[in-house]
């Protein structure tokens, strides 16, 4: 899969750009800006008979702009103001006495660790998924002809750390299109590419294009009963569903903090099954990956998964990760699955009504989750995310991967029923105007 990016950036109208780029700044736009956020206010109690009251204060906690309306945490998510805030006072504290802080990974790590259902020793702290991906592919011992299976909806993070190893090692990439009808239907495209020569299955725990989600746990089942490597993408899913990676059976999971968890810009997490550790080379290396007490010597690695962090590392970005960690769980990792999957479900089936409009995210419940991607019958993913954009204040994500043209909306923890409800009527006035 490839993403035009470059000429998805041209395409954009100069007007465009320009309505993001004004964002910026209230004091030279005018905008609204949101409403006052107050560091570390407590979250009211929730109440189901009025669900929005609770939902209005979890908003109240980011410094995000209300114009445009912003419905594109797949992409991105904004960070909360209780987040921000521990990234700032650590790092200024850390500047005090010029200092690592090298000593309050640990803390943090066993605060995501408890969250992802792992143990501290299997995680360790990336930039992103895509890196966490990266060391996968580059520290599996593979040679010419291994075969690795993933979906054509992989993200470039999770399809071109493979096609690397294609280019450099002669690996063989055979791929499966997500099947939209049952979860058993896309296990049997997996199970149709299994060959002798299989060494590693990886997925996406959600796609990034229609948010489908695949049946993670059953293709754990299925690798570990072949001994193949089974290797997922998490970037879509962590902060948006609970993940319990203990239970899930897969050797390898990465994911990033800044979409759904709500953590700072490159900051994101690799699990790393303690019984496969040593199957992992380490590609990336350097002081904190081990022990080398003199030279010449025997380097000895860390027996951890944190023998993969090297050199010195942001220790505000890694203490903001937990921060994030605690505030979803202050909301509760169920009631947060729950909300983004109601507000998708009412898109889904109020889009589904628009005459000419074609859903894309798959209608099985099991599925779906917190992201709804559609297409417009005159316009492509271009013209329909500047449309909606410039007439409408949304700020969606265009889909071109495989030639889809399609737009997708995210809808997270500070996304408001009447915000679903605008995207709804917006969505049926282009109907007439493009």
């Amino acid at each position: 899969m490839t993403i035009d990016r470059r000429a998805f950036v041209q395409g954009l109208g100069l007007g465009t750009l320009g309505a993001l780029a004004g964002c910026s700044s209230t004091a030279s736009t005018g905008l609204k800006t949101s409403p006052a956020v107050a560091s570390g206010l407590a979250l009211p109690a929730f109440e189901s008979v009025r669900p929005e009251v609770y939902w209005r204060a979890v908003r109240a906690q980011f410094p995000l702009l209300e114009d445009p309306l912003y419905l594109n945490t797949g992409g991105l998510g904004p960070t909360s103001q209780p987040v921000l805030d521990t990234l700032f006072e650590t790092m200024r504290q850390l500047q005090e006495h010029s200092e690592t802080g090298h000593g309050r990974f640990e803390p943090a790590r066993a605060v995501v660790a408890r969250f992802v259902g792992a143990g501290t020793d299997e995680i360790c702290f990336v930039r992103n998924a895509t890196e966490g991906n990266s060391i996968i592919a580059s520290g599996l011992s593979l040679k010419a002809g291994d075969e690795v299976i993933f979906e054509t909806h992989a993200h470039p993070g999770g399809s071109f750390p493979w096609f690397n190893q294609a280019r450099e090692r002669g690996v063989v990439v055979r791929l499966f299109e997500p099947d939209p009808s049952s979860p058993e239907a896309n296990l049997q495209r997996i199970r149709d590419l299994i060959t002798p020569r299989t060494r590693v299955i990886q997925v996406s725990h959600i796609t990034c294009t229609t948010g489908l989600v695949l049946p993670v746990a059953a293709v754990a089942e299925l690798a570990q009963a072949r001994g193949i490597w089974f290797h997922v993408d998490g970037a879509q899913s962590v902060g948006m569903i609970p993940v319990g990676l203990d239970a899930l059976g897969c050797d390898s999971y990465a994911f990033s903090g800044h979409k759904w968890l709500g953590a700072p810009h490159e900051t994101g997490v690799l699990y790393l099954r303690r019984t496969r550790l040593n199957e992992i080379s380490s590609t990336g290396i350097g002081a904190y990956s081990g022990e080398l007490s003199w030279l010449p010597g025997e380097l000895k690695y860390s027996a951890t998964a944190a023998r993969h962090e090297y050199g010195t590392r942001n220790a505000g970005a890694v203490e903001a990760v937990a921060a994030a960690v605690r505030f979803q769980e202050s909301i509760g990792g169920e009631r947060i699955a729950a909300r983004g999957r109601d507000l998708a479900g009412f898109l889904l089936v109020e889009l589904a009504k628009v005459p000419g409009i074609t859903v894309l995210t798959p209608s099985h419940e099991s599925l779906r989750a917190s992201m709804t991607t559609i297409q417009h019958p005159r316009a492509d993913a271009s013209k329909f995310f500047n449309y909606l954009l410039e007439k409408h204040r949304l700020r969606c994500r265009p889909v071109t991967e495989q030639g889809m043209q399609a737009l997708r909306i995210s809808t997270h923890i500070f996304t408001l029923q009447e915000d679903c409800e605008r995207v709804v009527a917006a969505v049926k006035t282009s109907i007439r105007e493009l």
